[in-house]
Formats: structure tokens, C-alpha cells, sequence
């Protein structure tokens, strides 16, 4: 299985995934795709746009199902293939208490067009995990300001800018308290110049350690920021390095070619 990290002896990996396959009809999406991230890293998965990159993250947080493998959150199963070839998830209490570790960005917002800010920040931390309004409005606002945003906790997402949505989306997540972080390309949607302020607010994260995943054409945030760096291409993993070795000197050619492209 390849590895993005030298574990420390006894330290349970944040994510294990073995040998997940996918398949959407007749086309193998994933083709046996094995990965650990260890708690605190940041992972960046780059690869061409169809390269499976995208299905990957949905399969880590049950938003797609696999058709074999096993996932493998904090030590605790999500998915499972039993000797007879039968996937097998956990159970749904368990099965949405494990994904609950896993906050996800998208490359849409998805923000409630009806509800302000604030109102969206709160919303799940409320009617998921049971918390009184009184106290998850103090915590949503330090989110609000950690992002930058606490000035538009009463605005609607209509009188935001890209950039400023997709800093909520962040807030949002982060609003349950997620273990892990997963960012699905989260700056494809923006024109470029509001991208800064969403990849600002990802660095931070970073430096509190918070354990991402993150789907990205951002090759500076990837070279800067991330620990390990995840080349995928046609379904697989091809190459699996830390972040310096990796933009230094790519093995593999479909790496070498891709990095050329896009450096």
C-alpha cells in the first residue's frame, strides 16, 4: 500500500484506505487505490481533470459507495470486503458517526440561499449534533472570524463574493468539529484573484495541524502548504511522495509530464 507518511510507531493513521474500486457502468473509475494520512498531514492529490481524484474523496465519506475495499477512519471501519468479495459498511448510527469526523468543502458552496451567514454556520452543529443555540452561536463566531468573515454573519450568501462563500462553507465545516478536513478542488469555481483568501484560510488550517485531503490544481499551495502530495491518473495512484521530493523530482513520468504542464 503506498504511504504518504513515515508513521511514528503506535500512531493510528487519520485515514486508510485499501484497494478501493469504483465503477460507474461499464467504467472503472477506481481502480484499487490504497493511501494513509497520518493525523496532521496535509495531502494534497493532484492529477489531471477524470483521473478519479474527486470519486476518491466521496468514496472516504460515504457520499459515493465503493464496490470493493475497506475505509478506515481514526481506527475505526467505515467500509469493510469480506473473503466472499461483499462490501460491507458499518451500521448507520456508526456509519454516521464516523463520517461526522469528516468535514468536506466542495467546489460549490452550497450554502442555504435562505439563511444568513450565521444562520448557515449554525444550522447542522443545531439539528445534527443536538447543540443549543446559545452554544454554538459563540463558537460560530469565532469561525466566522478565524475565515475573515465575522462582518457578514447577518448578510445573505447572495451579497457575497465567491471567495467570501466559500470561506463560510469552511466556517461551516469546521462548525462540527471534524477531525479530518476534505476539500474537493475548493478554489475551481472562483476567478483567481479571490483565490487567495480561500487558500489563506486552508494555510491556517494547516498550521493548527488540522489533517486535510485536498483536491487541488493549486500546484503553490500544494508545493508550500502540503506535507505529502498524491499523483493520481486513469483511477490509480502513481506516484505518492512528500511534498519537496515530489515538485523537486517527480519519479515517474506521467508525473514529470503532468508537473511540466502545469508549472
Amino acid at each position: 500500500m503506498p504511504s504518504t507518511t513515515n508513521k511514528l510507531s503506535g500512531v493510528l493513521p487519520m485515514i486508510v484506505a485499501r484497494d478501493i474500486r469504483k465503477r460507474f457502468g461499464v467504467v472503472d473509475v477506481l481502480k484499487g487505490v490504497s493511501l494513509e494520512v497520518d493525523r496532521g498531514d496535509v495531502v494534497a492529490v493532484i492529477g489531471p481533470s477524470g483521473s478519479g481524484k474527486s470519486t476518491f474523496l466521496r468514496c472516504l465519506n460515504h457520499l459515493e459507495s465503493i464496490d470493493s475495499g475497506a475505509v478506515v477512519i481514526a481506527g475505526e471501519t467505515l467500509v469493510s470486503t469480506d473473503a466472499a468479495g461483499v462490501c460491507r459498511y458499518a451500521q448507520d448510527t456508526e456509519l454516521r458517526r464516523i463520517c461526522r469526523k469528516m468535514g468536506m468543502v466542495f467546489q460549490q458552496f452550497n450554502l442555504f440561499p435562505h439563511l444568513t451567514v450565521l444562520q448557515n454556520i449554525i444550522e447542522a452543529p443545531i439539528t445534527v449534533k443536538g447543540l443549543a443555540r446559545a452554544t454554538i452561536i459563540p463558537k460560530a463566531e469565532e469561525l466566522l472570524r478565524k475565515v475573515g468573515l465575522l462582518d457578514k454573519r447577518d448578510s445573505y450568501p447572495s451579497r457575497l463574493s465567491g471567495g467570501q462563500k466559500q470561506r463560510v462553507a469552511i466556517a461551516r465545516a469546521l462548525a462540527m468539529e471534524p477531525d479530518i478536513m476534505l476539500f474537493d478542488e475548493p478554489t475551481s469555481a472562483l476567478d483567481p484573484e479571490l483565490t487567495g483568501e480561500v487558500l489563506r484560510s486552508m494555510r491556517q488550517l494547516a498550521e493548527e495541524h488540522m489533517t486535510m485531503l485536498v483536491v487541488t490544481h493549486e500546484m503553490a499551495f500544494a508545493r508550500e502548504v502540503s506535507t505529502n502530495v498524491v499523483f493520481m491518473d486513469e483511477g490509480e495512484i502513481v506516484e505518492a511522495r512528500p511534498a519537496g521530493e515530489m515538485f523537486a523530482s517527480p519519479e515517474h513520468p506521467r508525473t514529470q509530464a503532468f508537473l511540466e504542464h502545469m508549472l
